[in-house]
């Protein structure tokens, strides 16, 4: 028995294997409204047989949600008309989606439409430590962003969504509140580990108010920033139970553990990576990613310029970990870009049949 296709339930949410289709940015969506490619795109990996879509990133309605262009919104007529079709052909094949929920903060540049000139929206106005290039968010700017992310997820779940994940790593918003070297704010959203969190918890708490209770919220984090791949929130377990524990009182149902390389352990003294430690903590089921099925991770390293090309791993360690209940579910990212059979030919037997990546397919939707 395979522990990939072993089903899994939370709440309302049924799926029929343990393979998640991991966010990837694609930036193909003229108008910011999900097109017919773009549902056929996640319909190919539905028929494929992956059990749980996490769609790309998709920006929440703030003036200056948006960082990168023609990135699908999950605000406003048009874009939600588009994501239903989405929805509903991912249903059609007998698959499951959940929205990525997205706020770039200070990754945002000026000249990004929509928002046009607007800065990025941060914290403290920073996207490095120590560089200040946007705007500091004011209370009442706290108050509409965390209120459109409250709006984001009452459609999801109207227009048919089966989960919401909201985008909590990577140094883009959210984690810029979470991160002390771009969060050096001296009110009560600023400081402690407490007020640093504060921000999310409260989003989180305010979807919890507006959502059904069986409706699973998954938020994902991430040690490591796009503005530093060495940067962590927690050196140990202690103040990683310290960071989980109020966003799972908060009404966090799974944790989306993000790491460049799912085998590497997490602390010193123990095998268990990211996801594995997040699930003994809070007690929570968690996801676990970074290069699964695939011989190198998306990023490149430091004096590189480039993203990388990956061969076929095998799937032995990442098996032996899911059989060992270290995580319940498996996120699949550039694997499923190049396969989106990915999951019905594991499945199979067929795996010596996938096909490598290259980055070159980035350029399309395929």
């Amino acid at each position: 028995m395979n522990p990939l296709f072993a089903p899994f339930s939370l709440g309302n949410l049924e799926l029929n294997n343990r393979v998640v289709m991991a966010p990837m940015t694609r930036s193909m969506s003229p108008g910011n409204v999900p097109n017919e490619a773009v549902i056929d795109y996640y319909r190919r990996r539905a028929q494929g047989g992956t059990g749980l879509i996490l769609t790309e990133g998709t920006c929440v309605g703030h003036k200056a949600a948006s960082g990168y262009p023609n990135v699908p919104f999950f605000a406003g007529d048009q874009a939600l008309a588009g994501w239903q079709k989405v929805v509903d052909a991912v249903h059609e094949q007998g698959g499951k989606i959940a929205p990525q929920l997205w706020h770039v903060g200070a990754a945002r540049r000026p000249g990004v439409e929509p928002g046009g000139d607007l800065p990025g929206y941060s914290p403290s106005g920073m996207f490095m430590p120590g560089k200040v290039v946007g705007h500091e968010v004011t209370l009442d700017d706290i108050a509409e962003i965390q209120q459109a992310y409250i709006d984001a997820a009452v459609a999801a779940e109207r227009i048919g969504c089966d989960a919401i994940e909201l985008h909590g790593a990577h140094g883009y918003l959210i984690d810029q509140f979470f991160w002390p070297g771009t969060n050096q704010r001296d009110d009560h959203y600023g400081g402690s580990l407490e007020n640093r969190l504060r921000f999310a918890c409260e989003i989180i708490a305010g979807i919890r108010a507006e959502i059904s209770p069986d409706f699973p919220l998954i938020l994902r984090f991430s040690q490591w920033k796009q503005q530093n791949y060495s940067a962590r929130l927690c050196d140990n377990p202690d103040e990683l139970q310290a960071f989980v524990e109020p966003l799972a009182a908060a009404g966090v149902d799974i944790f989306h553990c993000s790491t460049r390389r799912f085998w590497e352990p997490e602390f010193e003294g123990s095998d268990l990576n990211l996801a594995g430690w997040t699930k003994k903590l809070s007690g929570k089921p968690t996801i676990t990613v970074g290069s699964v099925s695939l011989t190198a991770d998306f990023l490149p390293e430091a004096g590189e310029t480039d993203f990388k090309n990956a061969g076929i791993a095998s799937l032995d360690e990442l098996l032996r970990r899911l059989d060992n209940q270290e995580f319940d579910l498996v996120a699949v990212g550039r694997a499923l870009i190049a396969n989106p059979d990915w999951a019905n030919k594991v499945i199979s037997g067929n795996q010596k049949n996938l096909k490598d990546y290259d980055k070159e397919m980035l350029k399309k939707l395929i």
